[in-house]
């Protein structure tokens, strides 16, 4: 199947149902996005310790997904489609099951490094205005994943999107979420997840888990 760029997403930061903390996870399509190694210069984040940055530059989201949400919250207020999820890049045709850590996505002139799954917290709730739809997420994987931007570019709603597969070997993003939702993965398993396409951070976590687990 072919990989197809179905929407460009950009937003601002504000308060988010109702409350005081502020998110930018509610974003409109927008017709280009000028992509750097800090992320799209059209777009901003709320809290930079969680979102954004050189390892976080750019939120990509599988619309294949949304049909799943939608099913098992068929009474959510949310409005399930492209874009909803606060994603930059809204794709048809690629999944966490495909892509492998390091893996690259040529977007136009734009090149893009997949370096880490995302990570769901409460504002995915908010933004659904349902409890559980980020557990949800977390449980069956339809994470969607963050990328760095290695070549700067700007791209439209017509940019060609091209999978290169850096490793064959390296773990795909679906690998590296199950095994990590495993009680007691095996340490080199762990260990072997620590590939240098994962932020430090990622790759300490399991390297600690795993130390604790041979310990045991």
């Amino acid at each position: 199947m072919p990989i197809k760029l179905l929407g460009l997403f950009a937003g601002r930061a504000a308060p988010l149902g109702g409350g005081s903390r502020a998110s930018a996870i509610v974003k409109l399509a927008v017709p280009a996005l000028t992509l750097t190694a800090s992320g799209p210069l059209e777009d901003e984040q709320a809290d930079l310790r969680v979102h954004g940055g050189i390892d976080k530059a750019v939120h990509c989201f599988p619309v294949e997904h949304y049909s799943q949400l939608a099913a098992a919250f068929p009474h959510a207020p949310a409005a399930w489609g492209a874009g909803f999820l606060g994603e930059n890049l809204a794709l048809a045709g690629l999944s966490e099951a495909q892509l492998r850590l390091g893996d690259r996505l040529l977007v136009g002139h734009a090149v893009l490094e997949v370096s880490q799954p995302r990570s769901p917290c409460w504002k995915i709730d908010a933004r659904a205005g349902e409890e559980g739809v980020a557990a949800y997420i977390d449980r069956h994987h339809l994470t969607g994943w963050y990328c760095r931007v290695l070549e700067d570019a700007r791209i439209d709603r017509a940019s060609e999107v091209r999978l290169q597969v850096m490793d064959p070997a390296a773990p795909t993003l679906l690998e590296l979420l199950q095994t990590m939702a495993e009680h007691r993965p095996d340490p080199a398993r762990l260990r072997a997840l620590a590939v240098a396409a994962l932020p430090a951070a990622w790759r300490d976590k399991l390297h600690r888990r795993a130390d604790w687990l041979a310990g045991l």
